[in-house]
């Protein structure tokens, strides 16, 4: 008896299903495909329950006559490839003819459509790949598909689905991306009973743009626009060859190297408008970039290819997200040296990397995928780096090292006339000099800092280690130099106050008494589709760290209450980015790890900035509050916050030994 044996239909959709409908987000697109190629200029979409109970998609597209309409339910059904030569040059987004029958195999679907030149609609009902009925309706010209309980007849699949936020996010990021490709078309997502968008029909791409991410961020980016020439011969009458030229152009927008991600979200490339996911052009946008952004920084990027069809195959992927082109190095130099030219004629300056990397992270810029220290093995936050101009430092530099945990105390706030450090002006005390000896005895205190030996040894350890430390002016009005047992210390002031900030806020989070402030007048923070959705899932624990908004508008929310610590343009600036670093990855994280990222972004934007004076009184309490944290090495980032210079390591540089 044979072992071989014919696949029934419903079962091999099933199969076809697996690699097509991956999750809600994955039927959206394959039905706005539909919409798009069926020529719609306005496509409505409704989900209910991040798509898992139902998604709807409405377009005013060529409709399909009632024959039409039950083939296209059949495998391999399609009306966009007529001969094999076409698969060479594939004009449209789908062409294969599996998505219909797919997504009907694992969903309970009713299609409804009519043509322009039909009397009469046809709506088809399908439960788990089963016909259910075909007759006839009324209705206007175009095409409605619902779809309700995806998964329905495979719980397997269905139980590995994320939370109703998770997947309408992914349908935002869909229908965005389809938006931003096709300017001339509407598209409308609803949610809920409301709507998330609405972007009306535009004549240009930068207005596409605008109404996607917005004004401030449409400012900061700068237009691209190259194309190069390729050469074709074919074959004509009388054994003769005919060449002819066509182009490849690259055109977009690529953001100014001051606006900075922490992720790739902001990354959309289309390929003769179809959106792609591909390692050449990528690779190329990080190779215009080289020496202006650091690593582990990203732009923003709205990049368009159009070639002619046939450089590029895309029947490669089966959800038809990954190309590949037939002249890769030509399309990925065209691309690296379109931006990097758009680049350099925007006259942008780069800092050497280290340097770069230094400032743009001490600002209020919170990279929240690094990891946090407590999850870092100590040989990882005791690493040597480099110096602040980028080079290597000239003799040993470790940071401090740990106080031993039976020593630590519990966090201990300051006072709070000193803990809301207020930083002088023009009236600041003039620093310490720099040049005092540091060879075999310590120099008396500067005034206000000297210490009784008796009363040192009633302290704890923290607080000894704290008081011999004596301030001794700042380096740029950024860094502490300070004194320690013969040592010279140097401690970055912004990193310090974050440190001291982070556990303050972890603290009063964790006893309810996180202090807030209303604000005098709302502050307006326009947000990103996407953005309204990571909001909503976190807002419960912005409001347990002192945060208070609502909604106010369609796109924009209103800030009535913020972290006592935080100024107005700090809030303007720490939603939109803590929003921004919390991908899809970052929110299937746990509660803690969320708390600590909120808090860390806290931390980051009230502390103390670079180039700030600093009196004697305040160095002298950043470092004594430094020292009762728990972590005095680092800062919730993971970065230093003190190099400690030896004597040894100083003799031996001045060559004295």
């Amino acid at each position: 008896m044979s072992k071989i044996r014919v696949l029934p239909e419903f079962l091999a959709n099933k199969i076809a299903a697996g690699e097509v409908v991956e999750r809600p987000a994955s039927v959206v697109k394959e039905l706005l495909e539909n919409s798009i190629d069926a020529g719609a200029r306005s496509i409505e979409v409704e989900a209910v329950a991040g798509g898992k109970r139902m998604i709807r998609i409405e377009d005013d597209g060529e409709g399909m006559s009632s024959d039409d309409a039950l083939l296209a339910f059949e495998r391999h059904a399609t009306s966009k490839l007529q001969r094999s030569d076409d698969l060479m040059e594939i004009a449209t987004l789908g062409f294969r003819g599996e998505a219909l029958p797919s997504i009907a195999s694992v969903s309970r679907l009713v299609l409804e459509t009519r043509s322009e030149s039909g009397e009469t609609g046809s709506c088809v009902e399908i439960a788990g790949g089963r016909m259910q009925s075909v007759k006839e309706i009324a209705r206007s010209r175009g095409t409605t598909v619902t779809v309700r309980d995806l998964f329905f007849n495979i719980p397997a699949r269905k139980k590995f689905l994320k939370s109703e936020s998770t997947e309408l996010g992914h349908i935002v990021n869909c229908i965005t991306q389809y938006a931003l490709a096709h300017p001339e078309s509407r598209f409308l997502l609803r949610s809920a009973g409301s709507e998330l968008f609405h972007f009306q029909p535009v004549t240009s791409a930068a207005q596409r743009v605008f109404q996607v991410m917005g004004g401030e961020l449409a400012n900061q980016l700068i237009e691209v626009q190259s194309q190069v020439p390729v050469f074709y011969q074919e074959e004509a009458e009388n054994d003769q060859f005919r060449q002819y030229r066509e182009e490849i152009r690259v055109s977009g927008f690529v953001s100014k190297p001051e606006v900075h991600k922490l992720n790739r979200n902001s990354l959309f490339f289309f390929v003769n408008r179809r959106m792609v996911r591909d390692k050449i052009l990528l690779h190329a946008l990080n190779e215009a970039y080289r020496n202006i952004l650091p690593a582990g920084i990203f732009p923003v990027a709205i990049l368009f290819l159009e070639m002619p069809f046939r450089e590029v195959d895309v029947n490669v992927h089966p959800s038809k997200v990954e190309v590949r082109f037939r002249h890769q190095s030509l399309v990925h130099d065209l691309l690296r040296d379109t931006v990097r030219k758009s680049l350099m004629q925007a006259r942008p300056q780069a800092s050497f990397p280290a340097a770069h990397r230094l400032s743009s992270e001490m600002e209020a810029d919170s990279p929240f995928d690094a990891p946090a220290v407590e999850d870092l093995p100590l040989e990882a936050t005791t690493q040597s780096t480099p110096s602040v101009g980028g080079a290597p430092p000239a003799f040993g530099l470790a940071p401090l090292s740990p106080t031993p945990s039976s020593a630590r105390l519990p966090f201990g706030s300051a006072s709070d006339a000193v803990d809301s450090l207020q930083v002088d002006g023009p009236g600041t005390k003039p620093k310490q000099p720099l040049h005092q000896d540091l060879a075999i005895h310590r120099e008396p205190a500067p005034a206000g800092s000297s210490v009784d030996e008796r009363a040192l040894q009633s302290l704890s350890a923290e607080q000894r280690s704290a008081m011999e430390v004596v301030p001794l002016g700042q380096i740029d009005n950024s860094f502490i130099v300070a004194a320690d047992r013969g040592a010279l210390l140097l401690i970055d002031q912004h990193v310090a106050h974050e440190r001291i900030l982070f556990e303050k806020v972890l603290k009063q989070r964790e006893t309810g008494g996180v202090q807030s402030q209303r604000l005098l007048l709302p502050i307006l923070i326009e947000l990103t589709p996407r953005q309204q959705v990571i909001l909503e899932n976190i807002m419960p624990e912005l409001e347990s760290c002192g945060f208070e908004a609502e909604p106010f508008g369609r796109k924009t929310i209103a800030v009535k209450a913020a972290p006592a610590d935080l100024s107005t343009a700090d809030v303007q600036r720490l939603l939109p980015e803590l929003l921004e670093g919390l991908d899809k990855e970052t929110q299937a994280l746990n509660l803690g790890r969320l708390r600590e990222k909120i808090a860390a972004s806290i931390a980051c934007h009230a502390a103390i900035k670079v180039n700030t004076p600093l009196d004697q009184a305040k160095m002298r309490w950043l470092i004594d509050a430094l020292y009762k944290t728990q972590y005095p090495m680092s800062c919730p980032h993971g970065r230093p916050i003190v190099l400690r210079y030896e004597r040894h390591d100083i003799l031996k540089a001045f060559k004295r030994i």
